[in-house]
């Protein structure tokens, strides 16, 4: 199996930290576990993390072919960049986005890092309206529509053969 880049396991991580069928959210705990809650981050902050964890969940759905918002998407992403301080480095052929420490400036980085070099479209949420779990798409022609074939696959198989036995 093919091995997944670290910054799209970072971006997937951030997204799956609501888990939409329960509402459990644990943006909160995932941040601190990982160094990325700023020292003086508040109740503002977490509201704006949630913000740009939707907008990324939005497009990882387009990217899975489902009814989504970019331009929306992308203007909260812009701006949370723009406050965050993400900023363009140029390097001897290659360019990389850089963001402070503390705060969610390292996963706008490494999104966007994603969207230059192109893995972007590996990263998708799966097309079940009660899950939207984001995962990195790692078939090779890039096929995968739900999180996993055994779970949410299987529902969506289900139900469309209870629909074609109904109109049967």
């Amino acid at each position: 199996m093919e091995q997944v880049n670290p910054e799209l396991e970072l971006v997937r991580d951030f997204v799956n930290t609501l888990d939409v069928e329960s509402g459990a959210d644990e943006l909160d705990a995932w941040l601190r576990a990982r160094g990325l809650w700023a020292p003086r981050a508040g109740a503002d902050e977490l509201a704006a993390a949630r913000e740009v964890r939707e907008a990324l969940r939005d497009l990882m759905r387009a990217n899975n072919g489902c009814e989504a918002d970019p331009e929306a998407s992308a203007a909260v992403l812009d701006g949370a960049a723009q406050r965050l301080g993400v900023e363009v480095r140029f390097g001897p052929g290659a360019v990389r986005l850089d963001a402070p420490a503390g705060g969610i400036g390292p996963v706008l980085a490494a999104a966007g890092q994603a969207m230059v070099d192109g893995s972007w479209q590996r990263l998708k949420a799966c097309r079940a309206d009660t899950c939207r779990w984001a995962f990195v798409d790692s078939a090779r022609n890039r096929s995968r529509q739900w999180c996993s074939m055994q779970v949410c696959g299987n529902r969506e198989k289900a139900r469309a053969f209870r629909e074609r036995r109904r109109g049967a």
